[in-house]
């Protein structure tokens, strides 16, 4: 029997795949989505939507699945340093706390009843291209026979994870800016409406409420630093040393008690990573660009850059655009939209290392209060 062609595939299922594969199903495209991974699972993320998230979402026809969740309201941002008061910033609107755990799956059910077909546990293990269509060859979990998929074309969603055997040519990763990231949920704590972030030398730390009155803690640390701890090396003894280094932060988590199972690790995490919104297809998310997480908004910069690349490839499907147009068009509106915050999150990130920025900050508040509102403006997508 001939094998199928699909119009579309999209290798990796989190936020920013699934909300892509809706799109291009939404318009009539035969799509799969394939992850190597099992859901629901977690993750390590902020698990905060920003203002800017709500809005794609909704325009995404994707609203109303996450508002089932019973996601937590978060109103404003607050700065705490090691020392002197907190610094509080309002938010542009209403932003919503909601963990992986639960989002990840509702993206992909509303993927599904939009026509999305669903490959989860579905390793890629190579992409070829010829007579006109990608050949995509997979091992599923349970079966000892690949399987093969053919489609027109293929967009890369596949996160920050380093795919050497798949299209693309080799990114050098500068390891002087080697991270960590970690996360584990917590209760016993007050789930206030603001997301906190409580900065340290070697790193900082985000709180964030998510949904059944817990919270998220998720840290990002320079491993050298932190490999000098001497610790057990498990998640929650990188999260207690980072409480070690700020006193606000070790009163704050004090009574705070891990869920067990929600933790996460990355390694390592390289900032300096170059936007490549295209290294021979298509890639979105954190496949096209390492999003610096002082931006705040990682989850907002996936939606955007699904909503970016999607009606491209509906015009390239549909003839109206060659491979190279898209290509140009794609990458062009990506250096338009993410440059800007790209570019200003990573001199916050700098500018929070220095020892001197904290007192900076809190001496400019009184008499400048908007200052570092627009500082973290300058952060967010437009």
């Amino acid at each position: 029997m001939k094998q199928v062609v699909h119009d579309v595939a999209v290798l990796g299922a989190g936020v920013a795949g699934s909300s892509l594969a809706k799109l291009l199903a939404d318009q009539g495209l035969d799509t799969v989505l394939l992850d190597q991974k099992s859901f629901p699972r977690h993750k390590v993320c902020g698990e905060f939507l920003s203002p800017e998230s709500r809005s794609m979402l909704q325009s995404f026809g994707l609203e109303q699945y996450v508002q089932d969740l019973r996601p937590m309201s978060i109103e404003r941002t607050r700065l705490n340093f090691r020392y002197g008061q907190a610094l509080e910033i309002a938010l542009p609107g209403s932003a919503i706390g909601v963990s992986r755990y639960s989002l990840d799956p509702a993206l992909h059910r509303a993927a599904v009843v939009s026509g999305v077909q669903l490959y989860t546990q579905t390793t890629v293990t190579a992409v070829n291209f010829s007579d006109n269509y990608y050949s995509i060859e997979t091992r599923q979990a349970g079966s000892a026979a690949p399987k093969l998929f053919r489609a027109r074309a293929v967009i890369a969603a596949w996160g920050a994870a380093n795919r050497s055997g798949l299209p693309g040519r080799h990114e050098v990763q500068d390891n002087k800016s080697e991270y960590i990231g970690v996360k584990s949920h917590f209760s016993g704590v007050n789930a206030e409406a603001v997301v906190e972030l409580y900065f340290f030398d070697g790193g900082y730390l985000g709180i964030s409420p998510i949904e059944g009155g817990r919270i998220n803690v998720a840290a990002l640390l320079k491993r050298k630093e932190f490999d000098l701890e001497g610790s057990d090396k498990s998640i929650l003894s990188w999260i207690n040393a980072a409480c070690r280094r700020n006193p606000k932060l070790a009163k704050r988590m004090s009574l705070a008690v891990p869920t067990p199972g929600t933790q996460a690790a990355v390694a390592p995490v390289h900032l300096s990573r170059k936007p490549l919104p295209w290294n021979t297809i298509a890639r979105v998310g954190d496949t096209s660009n390492m999003i610096p997480p002082l931006c705040g908004d990682g989850m907002s910069m996936a939606l955007r850059s699904a909503g970016l690349c999607a009606p491209l490839a509906v015009r390239y499907l549909n003839g109206d655009v060659t491979l190279a147009q898209w290509e140009q068009q794609y990458s062009q509106a990506i250096h338009n939209d993410f440059d800007g915050p790209m570019k200003w999150g990573r001199r916050l990130q700098w500018l929070i290392g220095l020892p001197v920025l904290p007192r900076l900050m809190l001496a400019a508040a009184p008499v400048a209060p908007g200052l570092a509102y627009k500082l973290v403006q300058a952060t967010r997508l437009k």
